[in-house]
């Protein structure tokens, strides 16, 4: 279909559905972690991409960012589909492409001006065990191969953490006694088994319906609960330990996002480390979230509906988790355009139905994710809970400086 076409059926689906898209479910593998089961697809799929490529641990939300996976990495993967119902069956157009046809109408002229299309990527992630201790880079150093900085921010859906997992602590920065000289040592050791850096570190224990704030720079290690999560629109990555949960790390997912005549500098590498933030003794104080209440609780509550930011003070992202009352009819205005995923219950948004799977089959289209236009979002969106005994729940996802 050449872009003509493809124009003027997304804007046939625009009018159609009154500014709310449909999105499908976009799936990501990662080789070097154990996928948790609990992202809600069929246990056979769960290495539909392979046995090679690693189990899939990762569903991206209205993503317009290709997955960096190596090599073999599928042209599409990490990016999400428009699902576009017409009169010859189900038409896919990529997200990114919506946007890059018709960016001001489903982002706002301000926006695409600004920052030239949809700049945050929103996961789930979900492993039985914990990621290896990794950074993701400042913007300095990620230019230097051609990329942004990421920051990120962490939400623990209680829908999808009914069981924890083998480790449901993360270990975030560094005690503030750690030198430069300990992380180098730890780095000269990755050959000679575990390099053991994480004792240079501070785990805490991971609460569902709370949530932490993570600049770009900071060492982490995120432990087994599901995760929700928004961050800059871009996948780079430096892994730092060398064995986590009894599993190797290779060292060249250590250098994957430094330039190659750097890889054996660890002064260098060293130097991506925002060192000042990760030695605070008061990182909690700082980085800890909580939920907090969008309006009036009592005001909202007797409109039928409940809704909390759960990531923000940060200028990048930010994001809402919204809860409808069984058989409640709300209309809800947003400031911009945002992506959701549907976490509990079914109803309706404006023209697309809703509704929270139990289980999806890899390939298959659902009901539980979608992208509202800015416009859309301003005059007000139309949400119905058709159940008359089960809140009606979803995650929404937000660009910058909302």
């Amino acid at each position: 279909m050449n872009n003509k076409n493809k124009k003027a059926l997304l804007k046939s689906e625009l009018e159609h559905m009154e500014g709310v898209f449909r999105l499908a479910p976009s799936w990501v593998p990662r080789s070097f972690m154990i996928p948790g089961k609990r992202l809600k697809l069929h246990p056979d799929d769960l290495y539909a991409f392979g046995k090679s490529r690693g189990g899939i641990n990762e569903r991206w939300f209205a993503s317009t960012t290709k997955a960096d996976n190596g090599p073999l990495t599928l042209e599409d993967e990490g990016l999400s589909y428009i699902v576009i119902e017409s009169n010859d069956g189900k038409n896919k157009i990529l997200l990114k492409e919506a946007i890059e046809l018709l960016g001001d109408e489903i982002l706002g002229k301000e926006v695409m001006d600004k920052h030239k299309g949809w700049n945050v990527l929103t996961k789930f992630f979900d492993n039985y065990g914990p990621i290896p201790f990794h950074i993701h880079q400042m913007d300095e150093h990620a230019s230097h191969v051609g990329k942004i900085g990421k920051p990120e921010s962490y939400y623990f859906p209680v829908q999808y953490n009914q069981t924890e997992n083998l480790f449901p602590y993360t270990f975030f920065g560094l005690d503030p006694m750690t030198t430069k000289e300990d992380i180098k040592k730890s780095l000269e050791n990755w050959e000679k088994g575990n390099n053991n850096i994480v004792e240079h570190s501070r785990a805490y224990r991971l609460m569902p319906g709370t949530g932490w704030d993570i600049p770009a720079g900071i060492l982490h290690a995120p432990g087994s609960l599901v995760t929700y999560e928004p961050q800059k629109a871009c996948d780079i990555f430096g892994m730092f330990e060398s064995v986590v949960d009894g599993r190797d790390v290779d060292r060249s997912l250590l250098v994957k996002d430094v330039p190659e005549d750097r890889h054996d500098d660890l002064d260098y590498i060293i130097d991506m480390i925002d060192w000042d933030a990760n030695v605070n003794p008061n990182f909690k104080e700082k980085h800890y979230r909580e939920p907090r209440p969008v309006a009036d609780v009592d005001k909202m509550k007797e409109r039928g509906y409940s809704e909390n930011w759960i990531v923000y003070d940060n200028d990048n992202y930010s994001s809402k988790e919204l809860v409808v009352y069984p058989g409640q009819t709300i209309v809800l205005k947003d400031d911009s355009a945002y992506g959701f995923i549907v976490t509990q219950g079914r109803g309706t948004m404006e023209k697309m139905t809703l509704e929270c799977p139990n289980e999806i089959r890899f390939g298959n289209l659902t009901l539980d994710e979608g992208f509202v236009t800015k416009n859309r979002a301003q005059n007000g969106v139309n949400i119905i809970n058709t159940s008359t005994s089960e809140n009606l729940v979803m995650l929404k996802h937000f660009g910058p400086k909302v």
